[in-house]
C-alpha cells in the first residue's frame, strides 16, 4: 500500500507540475504579440499531452487509494478530498481549455493520433486572440491550484501512513 501511496504521489505531482510551468509562464506570454504567441502555444502539444497520461493515471490511483482506504478515517478524507481537486482540475481542461486549444492548432499539421484528440468535444473557436489567450492561460492558472491542492491533499493522507489517524 505505501509503494502504491508513492506512485499515486508521483502521478499527482507529474501533474502539479505540467499545471505550474503553464501557470508560471503566464507573465511572460502576456506581452507576446500575437503572431509570436500563436507560434510559441504549438510547442505544447507533443510533450504535454504525453505528459497528461499522469493525470487520468494520478485520477485513477487515488480512486483505487480511495477504495482501498479505510472508510470515515483521515486518510480517507484527505485522499477523497484530493481526488475531488484533481477531477475538478480535469473537467476544467475538458470544459475550458480543450475548445481553445483546437483554436490554437486549426493552421497546424499534426499526426492523426494528434488530430483526432484535439477533435474530441471540439467547437469551432473563433474571435479575439486575446480573448482565447485569456481563457487558455485562466483555465491553466485554475489547474495549477488544484492540482497544487490535490497534490497537498494526498500528502497529508501519505503522513497517516506512520499509523496515527
Amino acid at each position: 500500500m505505501r509503494a502504491f501511496m508513492i506512485v499515486t504521489l508521483l502521478l499527482v505531482a507529474i501533474t502539479m507540475a505540467l499545471s505550474l510551468a503553464h501557470a508560471l509562464e503566464l507573465p511572460g506570454k502576456l506581452r507576446l504579440k500575437e503572431a509570436t504567441y500563436k507560434s510559441v502555444q504549438a510547442i505544447y502539444y507533443p510533450g504535454f499531452t504525453v505528459g497528461g497520461f499522469a493525470e487520468i493515471g494520478g485520477i485513477i490511483a487515488l480512486a483505487i487509494l480511495l477504495y482501498l482506504t479505510p472508510y470515515a478515517s483521515a486518510r480517507f478524507w484527505w485522499t477523497l478530498a484530493a481526488l475531488v481537486f484533481l477531477v475538478a482540475g480535469h473537467a476544467t481542461y475538458w470544459l475550458v481549455t480543450h475548445p481553445v486549444n483546437n483554436f490554437w492548432v486549426q493552421d497546424i499539421a499534426v499526426p492523426k493520433p494528434a488530430a483526432a484528440f484535439f477533435s474530441m468535444f471540439s467547437r469551432k473557436q473563433s474571435g479575439d486572440w486575446k480573448e482565447l489567450r485569456n481563457i487558455w492561460e485562466a483555465s491553466h492558472v485554475a489547474r495549477a491550484g488544484l492540482a497544487m491542492l490535490s497534490l497537498i491533499s494526498v500528502a497529508v493522507a501519505a503522513t497517516f501512513f506512520a499509523g496515527n489517524e
